[in-house]
């Protein structure tokens, strides 16, 4: 195998003669400059930032290239060549080129003439006009211009190659050519079988019968179709641009090699004599991605081991960076912890402060994902805070223009803010200056990060609308050029306001319509499954299908808490105290609520999930009967939600208070809290929230309206009466959105009850009958 010059490359340069030459019709110009700049350079006149699909898709036809020059006649066949007869195509042509290398000594004159295709120097132009000789004319390639560099580049390394490595290169161009001579023989009848190497055609006459063993002994049986031997024609520096294009393809986008693509290459990478080293490491990427620990690790040390030997420490941070990672991926958190400290210490010994900078980074955010593996750390240390860290990181990012880094330690200041639930405006300024930075700097894969917290800046100030826009936008816009895990967090966040809003179809139409080769690696599959589940246990308990909804949360709770990120396990802890307050096993849900309580308290965790908890704990009060034992509660969770600026938590907390106000019987007081927060509240597209609130609203107008039975002007209360069906009815209409079945239940039989008292029992016999048609509809459906 040669270090560069492979056939493939030799068919290029044949292309590039017919350029040259003026052999391309005008319409062949551009498609062949294309093809040639897409396979010389990482360049593609399509665009400046062509998609994944589209990258991934350039490499498979790489691949093809090097291994079958049929690729070549994709693009030749459908053009005609202008030098030459009517009816000969540009196949015709580029054929006559590569079957006129009929010799290893031809191979050499082939090459030997690369240089005239060049413009000459200015001392070559003075040597020439010293001699007499008149300067070439036609079109030349400029030495300094891609094409030319390649030319360049294939004759210098021509030059380079030993014989052995010369006569190899010449045997597989043969074995690479050889599939177009029946093609080949049907254009020119005077081809004969010998007619590849035409020192065999000479000789035959000479060696007779013996012209067959002797070219057996020169190429073996590498010229039949059928050959069973598995090399491929490609060079060493093929494989490894194959090899850093695949590398960089999933550090940036975080997905897996495609299976076709893979196969293809693993085929090149058999064939080559010499296994770059970065081939381990390409190997650790997939065992990594696919969640194979064993491998992972067994491929890592490989590589390490391989490019240390003799390098000294001088890279041996980089190892253990890796090393924390992947143990971080198959849960060996405790063991990742005390790998990144030591990658730490070694990156500061070797002065190595890109490697340092990123090592902070990953161990402030493995803190705030794990508090409790990095709490003695903390105390113990001389890293300081979460925002000491974050300040030391921006300013180092900035010195040495990391912008990716720059831009997120802005941005986890920005998230680290409103977890705490500090100012929005130092957080909104933080972000600002992030956008400024992957603006200026063109850092797309950084705008699935910034948006993310966009829209949880939008949830936060209850602008529901905002955030479905922002979320679209990126979906729409600036997913080819962002990581896989940011489209697949988004995607998932956009099925999650569909559902809220109850599209329940078209939230799992999102999330089944993501690539599947995308979701071939481990931890977006979880993901990517563990979402799809909690949509299907969301809708399984507002249908009341409370086996199905208690099968789907076995499977759920099966998984490792340390192995799932906090978020997903918070919601996983949610909608089992629902699932256990409409089995009415409270006492379970209460502990399981106070212990949350108490770890959220001990870890200083998100303020949402603080407030979100209270609320909860509240709700089991009103569950049991008691809901003023909750006052203190929802009072402490709406201050919280009112400092920290949580809107739709603090119009959820409003709700619950006015609950314990109709309870008190203070239904005045509540109607007013109610329809203050109402508006508010349908704008955060929490359809669930509003019908709960429009119930509330309800009971606190039938409150007053019976207030004024026997006192009190008549109309009024039958005014009011109508309020309290309006409101029952706005409530039925968003509990049937989100499909709760119990809900509406209840808005139906408040209905005819309200009737009945009123004494128009036709409308309550019309609500009686909704009511049992729609518990014929939920009987069908759980029988279906």
């Amino acid at each position: 195998m040669s270090r560069y010059l492979a056939p493939s490359k030799i068919a290029l340069l044949a292309l590039v003669q017919l350029y040259i030459e003026g052999a391309l019709p005008n319409n062949a110009i551009v498609p062949v400059i294309d093809f040639l700049a897409s396979h010389l350079l990482d360049y593609s006149l399509a665009g400046p930032s062509p998609a994944p699909a589209e990258q991934w898709k350039r490499a498979e036809n790489t691949i093809s290239l090097a291994v079958s020059v049929q690729h070549f006649e994709k693009l030749l066949a459908s053009f005609a060549a202008v030098d030459r007869l009517p009816g000969r195509s540009l196949w015709d042509r580029f054929l006559e080129k590569l079957w006129g290398i009929d010799s290893l000594h031809t191979l050499h004159d082939f090459v030997d003439q690369l240089p005239n295709l060049l413009a000459r120097t200015k001392a070559e132009l003075r040597e020439m006009a010293e001699r007499g000789e008149n300067p070439p004319s036609g079109v030349l390639l400029s030495r300094s211009s891609p094409f030319g560099a390649f030319v360049r580049r294939s004759h210098l390394e021509f030059s380079r190659m030993p014989f052995d490595q010369v006569a190899e290169l010449w045997r597989t161009f043969v074995k690479y050519r050889q599939p177009t001579a029946p093609y080949w023989r049907r254009r020119n009848p005077q081809h004969s079988r010998l007619s590849f190497d035409s020192v065999l055609l000479e000789g035959e006459h000479e060696w007779g019968t013996q012209t067959d063993e002797v070219a057996v002994a020169a190429y073996g049986n590498m010229l039949l179709m059928d050959d069973d031997d598995p090399s491929v024609p490609v060079s060493t520096d093929d494989i490894q641009a194959m090899l850093e294009f695949q590398i960089e393809q999933v550090q940036k986008y975080g997905v897996r090699v495609p299976p076709n693509i893979r196969d293809d290459f693993l085929k090149l990478l058999k064939s080559a004599r010499v296994v770059p080293s970065l081939s381990h490491y390409h190997s650790f990427s997939d065992s990594s991605l696919s969640g194979e620990c064993p491998s992972s690790f067994d491929h890592l040390h490989r590589y390490f081991d391989y490019t240390m030997q003799n390098r000294d420490r001088l890279f041996y941070q980089y190892a253990l960076l890796n090393l924390a990672i992947a143990q971080s991926n198959f849960g060996c958190h405790k063991d990742a912890v005390a790998t990144m400290l030591e990658a730490i210490s070694t990156a500061k010994e070797n002065r190595d402060t890109a490697c340092l900078n990123f090592a902070l980074s990953w161990l402030f955010h493995f803190s705030l994902a794990r508090p409790n593996l990095v709490k003695e750390l903390k105390d113990n240390s001389m890293l300081g805070s979460g925002k000491e860290l974050l300040a030391f990181l921006r300013t180092k990012a900035k010195e040495t223009g990391m912008w990716i880094l720059w831009s997120s330690a802005l941005l986890s200041e920005a998230k680290l803010e409103l977890a705490d639930g500090d100012s929005i405006s130092t957080a909104l300024e933080n972000m600002v200056r992030s956008s400024q930075i992957i603006v200026e700097r063109n850092v797309q894969t950084m705008l699935g990060a910034q948006l993310s917290l966009v829209i949880a800046l939008w949830d936060r100030v209850g602008l529901a609308v905002m955030s479905k826009m922002t979320c679209e936008v990126f979906l729409r816009c600036h997913t080819k050029t962002s990581l896989f895990d940011d489209k697949l967090r988004l995607t998932c966040r956009m099925a999650g306001l569909l559902a809220g809003t109850g599209n329940y179809e078209e939230a799992f139409a999102r999330l089944e319509a993501i690539d599947t080769n995308s979701l071939r690696s481990a931890k977006p599959d979880q993901y990517w499954h563990l979402y799809r589940g909690l949509l299907k246990l969301r809708q399984d308990l507002h249908h009341n299908n409370l086996e199905s909804a208690e099968t789907l949360l076995f499977q759920l709770l099966q998984n490792n808490p340390e192995d799932t990120e906090h978020d997903m396990v918070f919601i996983i802890d949610t909608l089992h105290i629902e699932a256990l307050t409409r089995r009415r096993d409270y006492e379970t849900a209460f502990a399981k609520v106070e212990r949350l309580i108490s770890e959220f308290r001990e870890e200083n965790r998100d303020t949402s999930l603080r407030i979100r908890l209270l609320l909860i704990k509240a709700h089991l009060f009103d569950c049991i009967g008691r809901p003023e034992k909750g006052f203190s509660i929802v009072m402490r969770a709406a201050s919280m939600a009112w400092r920290a600026r949580l809107l739709a938590l603090l119009w959820q907390a409003i709700g619950a208070l006015a609950n314990i106000l109709n309870c008190l019987g203070e239904f005045a007081a509540a109607e007013l809290l109610l329809v203050a927060v109402l508006p508010r509240c349908l704008e955060t597209d929490v359809v669930y929230t509003a019908g709960m609130l429009y119930s509330l609203l309800a009971d606190a107008r039938a409150g007053l309206a019976g207030g004024m039975k026997g006192r009190g002007d008549p109309a009024e209360r039958v005014k009011m009466m109508g309020r309290v069906h309006g409101a029952l009815d706005s409530a039925f209409q968003c509990f049937s959105a989100v499909e709760d079945v119990e809900k509406r239940f209840e808005m139906m039989a408040k209905k005819a009850a309200l009737f009945r008292a009123e004494g128009n029992l036709a409308q309550a016999e019309s609500c009686a009958d909704t009511y049992l048609g729609l518990w014929a509809e939920e009987q069908a459906r759980k029988g279906a």
